[in-house]
């Protein structure tokens, strides 16, 4: 940045203007002097590069010195939480903070869940207890000193200490604003989080599906999936075109530490803050009018006092004064910045006085959620100027929720349900000094919607819910919710169910005559008259022998108070009562039981008292008839077609059984069918595979086939010794399968061949043959195997298991390792003469198969000290050289002579891959053979 536009005390003046404006004049300024070629900017002076308009509460007023970059101007404001901004070509994007560059991808219907061992590895996390402080001691200006403290902040090595000195600061809210920040920061353990990105097997990518800055799902310390902040990718790509990466991850405890952060760089350095709410400042009872200082803006925050009571503080920042209202150059001594509480009438207050070169003030404490004007004036030789334009800001809340609760304690006593809390945090700590209550919650666990809050409680302290059934569980849990409304989450759930005082707890009952003392409750002295009337008597609790004879008669009855439910159900006949016709459709009840019949005089259903039923639709013909014997059904011949026995369960049916009646479905004994048969219906409803049991002929057989469509040509016939699966192509060529007792042997129509033995041997036959599973293990057992030719394995790993040489109780599992060459290891121990030599001879093959180049021997020293060294492998053997008569391990490895060399960073034109996983094999290609 360059010198010009208006300049105080050599800086450059920025008044109450928005980051868009203030970088835009920056640019274009470099632009007109033939700067930043090809840099294309997006955003305006009021809206951002994803046109959301500037926030008016976070104007800036600033004095920047010229020459100033851009980079440090971006970093700076990102630092103070002003705005987020990234670089996507040769386009400077700027969005305002928290937006774009934020976007909250860990929640929602499709969220970006980064899984280990899927999209992300797991990697070394670096954490820190260093800086930790549970006191802090703020020292401002003119001898200001206050003490904060967090009883909340871990404390392994009890009370600790540290100190800030804070230039600037004069008041005494401000100071423990400042000093919650730095310990809030310094409570805990600080952990950055490190994933390495596994791209051939990742769901999201980055760039892709999520950026810097964007919250997503991922494991956090503990493992367990949370919201974590993206801080930064990086990308790699090695010499073979193999891209890798890592991701640093930000928690909820760190992205609150960036908040507090800029928080209190806001506090210190001011430039940001309102622009003022648009609200009309309340009319002054003289009617002064207000002036420069220019470019006013104020910024609010709240914070909690050492009573617990939210208080709100602010930071005022302004242009200087440089003139006098005409334009005449003065010297200002003082700058005196006033508030009130924006109500007609309002008195004003001088809040702060800062010295002339200052252009920052704080102030507390105030109250919050209501509206404060302010305004600020300068002074120059005792003379004080007019005072700038009024700035209208709302004072905002405390929003941190206090800490969720611990896990209440849950018992169940005398029929009631005791719900306890020992006071402290879910993590153990202590709850914050503004806690205004601990909510106790509860709800049928069986019921949506049921949760509410029965009590609440202070301290630590026992709550008694009463009311509840017996038996039935309650979910129980708690939460904290503070002095400004913030409630936090929910403690752990538990779940209780409140139980009877004693075995002869009377629930739902009355007292009957079993539990009185006969003779203990007399008419004559212990009821009083017409105290016990028919709504205090329990049903079918008095019977006649208790009533005295004709002791009831029509006088002691209330009009209509004897109904038919009020009557035992007991009716003695001594003949038969109808419903209907007496000869046609009627119910009949007589002293064997209940019969039905229909029009027709047909009796269809008989209950009687000895326990028996018939229900049946008919006498005769097609029927279905329901009796104790089961369900029964007749066709037109009277055949009966189904029978479900009630006994044993067993079912029969004759006939045709479909499970639906056309399109897709499985049809039994189809009709028209000459052998049993089983058929499968595809979705137009004809065409259908089948199974069928064809007549007996030298054995008896199952065949599985079709006779429409793709499947026509194939069939599974089994049988008792044999199987035979065989499908043919549209040239007649048949590949098959058949099993009999002795093998399996396998046959395809182009001579290849799979002959499975039971004894053991199996032989595999053809021009080209190879085993290959793509996600699968192949398993070759033998003693030994023995393959002819190369071996080219591919799978997902290259085991053994054995048993355990030494516990019987254990396998022993080992797996290859990799290597760019075909290699050959050889190893042995040997003894050096007495004069430090020995010669090791190798194999007599080991020259024709070895490369010469490449050759290599480590030896290990067994016993003695000293320094050995082996000479390179050369005719068949090498020499060692040490300390006379040392014991040494050796190992030779080379690199195999007699096939060609592995390209191990073929281009992907020269070579075909094959197979599946990570142990694939490749061909050369003919051109580049």
């Amino acid at each position: 940045m360059y010198a010009g536009g208006v300049m105080a005390e050599g800086k450059r003046q920025f008044s109450a203007v928005t980051p868009g404006a203030l970088l835009r004049t920056l640019v274009q300024e470099g632009k007109a002097r033939g700067a930043l070629p090809g840099l294309v900017i997006d955003f305006t002076s009021t809206h951002d590069s994803a046109g959301l308009a500037w926030d008016t509460t976070r104007l800036l007023t600033v004095e920047l010195e010229p020459g100033i970059d851009l980079m440090t101007l971006l970093i700076n404001l990102s630092e103070q939480g002003v705005l987020d901004w990234t670089m996507s070509g040769r386009t400077l994007r700027v969005y305002r903070e928290g937006t774009a560059l934020g976007r909250q991808l860990g929640t929602g219907g499709s969220p970006v869940e980064l899984r280990l061992g899927r999209d992300i590895d797991e990697a070394p996390d670096s954490a820190t207890l260093e800086d930790l402080a549970t006191a802090i001691l703020i020292r401002g200006e003119k001898g200001l000193a206050v003490e904060v403290t967090n009883p909340s902040a871990v404390s392994p090595w009890g009370r600790w200490e540290t100190t800030q000195s804070q230039g600037g600061v004069r008041d005494r809210g401000t100071a423990i604003l400042l000093g919650q920040n730095a310990l809030e920061r310094a409570s805990r353990e600080r952990a950055q989080l490190t994933r390495g990105v596994r791209f051939p097997a990742a769901r999201f990518f980055p760039f892709e599906h999520y950026g810097p800055g964007d919250f997503v799902k991922a494991p956090g310390d503990g493992g367990q999936l949370q919201a974590l902040r993206v801080r930064q990718i990086t990308l790699s790509v090695d010499g073979g075109g193999a891209l890798s990466g890592n991701l640093v991850l930000n928690d909820r405890f760190i992205e609150r530490e960036i908040k507090l952060a800029r928080q209190a760089a806001g506090i210190l350095a001011g430039g940001v803050g309102s622009g003022g709410t648009g609200g009309t400042p309340a009319p002054e009872p003289g009617g002064r009018a207000p002036a420069a200082p220019l470019g006013l803006v104020v910024n609010a925050v709240a914070y909690v006092d050492a009573s617990g009571t939210a208080q709100g503080q602010i930071t005022a920042t302004w242009s200087p004064v440089v003139a006098d209202p005409a334009g005449v150059a003065i010297e200002v001594d003082s700058y005196e910045v006033y508030a009130r509480e924006n109500t007609p009438g309002g008195i004003w207050h001088q809040v702060s006085t800062v010295d002339g070169g200052a252009t920052t003030a704080s102030y507390s404490s105030l109250r919050v959620n209501v509206e404060h004007a302010f305004k600020v004036r300068a002074v120059s030789d005792g003379r004080k100027g007019a005072f700038s334009a009024e700035i209208i800001v709302l004072i905002p809340d405390d929003t941190t929720p206090p800490p969720a609760p611990s896990t209440p304690t849950v018992t169940t006593r005398l029929g009631m349900i005791h719900v306890g809390w020992d006071g402290l945090g879910a993590a153990g700590e202590d709850m914050p000094s503004d806690l205004d209550r601990v909510q106790v919650w509860m709800a049928d666990p069986l019921a949506a919607g049921s949760a509410r809050v029965v009590d609440s409680m202070r301290v630590m302290e026992t709550v008694v819910v009463g009311g509840q059934p017996y038996g039935v569980d309650r979910e129980i849990w708690l939460t904290a919710v503070d002095r400004s409304g913030n409630e936090s989450g929910q403690s752990e759930h538990v779940t209780v169910a409140t139980q009877p005082l004693v075995d002869t707890d009377l629930i739902e009952k009355v007292i009957s005559g079993a539990h009185l003392v006969d003779g203990s409750i007399t008419a004559s002295d212990k009821v009083v008259a017409n105290s016990i009337t028919g709504a205090l008597v329990q049903a079918l609790a008095i019977d006649t022998g208790h009533l005295k004879a004709n002791a009831v008669t029509v006088d002691k009855l209330a009009a209509g108070s004897v109904t038919a439910g009020k009557l035992e159900a007991t009716l003695t006949l001594s003949t038969r009562l109808i419903a209907g016709n007496p000869t046609g459709a009627r119910v009949e009840l007589n002293s064997t039981g209940l019969r039905g019949f229909n029009a027709s005089g047909t009796e269809t259903i008989s209950l009687t008292n000895a326990g028996t039923f018939t229900l049946r639709t008919a006498a005769s013909g097609p029927r279905v008839q329901l009796d104790n014997n089961g369900l029964k059904a007749f066709n037109a011949s009277g055949q009966q077609t189904v029978d479900i026995s009630s006994a044993t369960g067993t079912a029969t049916l004759i006939g045709q059984l479909s499970s639906g009646p056309s399109g897709r479905r499985i049809v039994v004994s189809p009709d028209g069918a000459s052998d049993p048969e089983i058929r499968f219906y595809d979705d137009n409803g004809s065409s259908y595979c089948r199974i069928v049991v064809p007549p007996r002929g030298e054995r008896t057989t199952l065949q599985l086939h079709s006779s429409t469509q793709w499947l026509s040509k194939s069939r599974l016939d089994i049988s008792e010794s044999e199987f035979l699966l065989w499908h043919t192509d549209d040239a007649g060529a048949a590949t098959y399968v058949s099993g009999t007792q002795s093998h399996i042997n396998l046959v395809t129509p182009h001579g290849s061949t799979l002959l499975l033995n039971w004894d053991g041997q199996a032989t595999l036959s053809g021009t080209n043959v190879s085993i290959n599973t793509s996600n699968g293990t192949i398993w070759l057992f033998g003693n030994p195997v023995r393959v002819e030719g190369s071996l080219l394995v591919n799978g997902n790993s290259k085991t053994f298991i054995i048993d355990h040489p030494i516990r019987d109780d254990s396998y022993l599992v080992h797996a290859t390792t990799e290597s760019p060459h075909n290699g050959v290891e050889y190893w042995g121990e040997a003894v050096l003469d007495e004069h430090g030599k020995a010669v090791v001879e190798l194999p007599g093959y080991f020259e024709a198969l070895t490369a010469k180049r490449d050759r290599a021997v480590l030896v290990t020293p067994l016993t003695g000290g000293g320094l050995i060294t082996a000479g390179r492998p050369s005719g068949g053997r090498f020499t060692l050289d040490g300390p006379p008569g040392a014991e040494v391990f050796w190992l030779v490895k080379a690199i195999r002579a007699d096939i060609p060399p592995l390209m191990v960073e073929p281009r992907r034109e020269q070579i075909d891959v094959h197979g599946d996983g990570p142990y694939r094999y490749y061909t050369i290609k003919e051109s580049h053979g």
